[in-house]
């Protein structure tokens, strides 16, 4: 039986590949790295190997990787520095003797035409497991469904949905479907240095979310494309910080280029089901 070490187990993503994995898994073959003791606590409770740690202090990482053969490592957020933080797990993992070593990515078209930046960063750790030697499984994850509200606002009901993306496709999925997949792929899978692209079954624009959304609601929901420096404009007059106003951008800009339109069946393979569509999606992340 695998001994699984789970990374930013607090987390969505973290919270429900620990659920998935209980339900066939003996709570003692998991371990988990948490930052809070009250989390560590609970985690006990359950019979998990609970550690305090994070990917900055190698001291902790140690202590959880101890007698671990398979390391889920959960992308680190952009406040830090992340490239350092997934070395630092990547190269502990290789010190401590771990077989395996999987890792939550993105699924891009092209990571060489990306404007996002951050997003370089899921390559550049991709490159650096593949050097380490370690058996690996990357997860290139999908943008999540449950972002949606973010993207278009609270008021998206009343003033509907203003972005630069153009007719731009996502093949958005549910966190919670993405965490589902990789818990199966991790309880059953051998790892032979493979890259799973974890997508929707279909690709959608905002025109679409703005369909959907309207079908939903009863409301009249109109989606408007608008030029980049018109964008940052309003953006930045409503108050958004000028970086968040770059991300955004960015984000945007990668799926007027198609990068988040790629569609697998490689998801649903794993889930043992098709993952839930837009408007079913939509119902749940916007309680409709």
């Amino acid at each position: 039986m695998k001994q699984i070490l789970v990374t930013g187990a607090t987390g969505e993503l973290g919270t429900t590949v620990i659920e998935t994995l209980l339900k066939t898994m003996k709570a003692e073959n998991i371990s988990v790295l948490t930052r809070k003791e009250e989390s560590k606590t609970e985690f006990e409770q359950k019979g998990l190997k609970a550690f305090i740690g994070q990917y900055s202090d190698v001291e902790s990482l140690e202590k959880a990787i101890e007698n671990v053969d398979t390391v889920l490592l959960i992308s680190s957020g952009d406040q830090g520095d992340r490239m350092q933080e997934h070395k630092n797990v990547i190269d502990t993992a290789k010190k401590k003797g771990v077989k395996n070593i999987a890792y939550t990515s993105r699924s891009l078209k092209d990571k060489n035409t990306l404007v996002n930046k951050l997003m370089t960063e899921h390559f550049l750790t991709e490159d650096y497991i593949k050097e380490s030697g370690l058996k690996y499984i990357i997860f290139r994850n999908a943008l999540y469904m449950d972002v949606l509200p973010l993207f278009v606002g609270k008021h998206v009901f009343e003033k509907g949905i203003l972005q630069p993306a153009g007719n731009g496709k996502v093949a958005y999925v549910l966190k919670a479907e993405q965490a589902e997949a990789i818990a199966n792929v991790l309880m059953n899978e051998n790892f032979e240095n493979q890259t799973l692209n974890f997508t929707g079954s279909d690709a959608y624009s905002f025109y679409d979310v703005a369909t959907v959304l309207t079908e939903l609601s009863g409301k009249q929901v109109a989606y408007k494309s608008v030029e980049v420096e018109s964008f940052k404009k309003i953006m930045l007059d409503n108050g958004v910080p000028e970086p968040m106003v770059k991300k955004i951008v960015a984000f945007n800009l990668d799926i007027k280029n198609g990068q988040e339109a790629t569609v697998t069946n490689e998801l649903q393979h794993y889930l043992g089901r098709k993952p839930t569509n837009l408007k079913e999606g939509l119902k749940i992340v916007f309680n409709l």
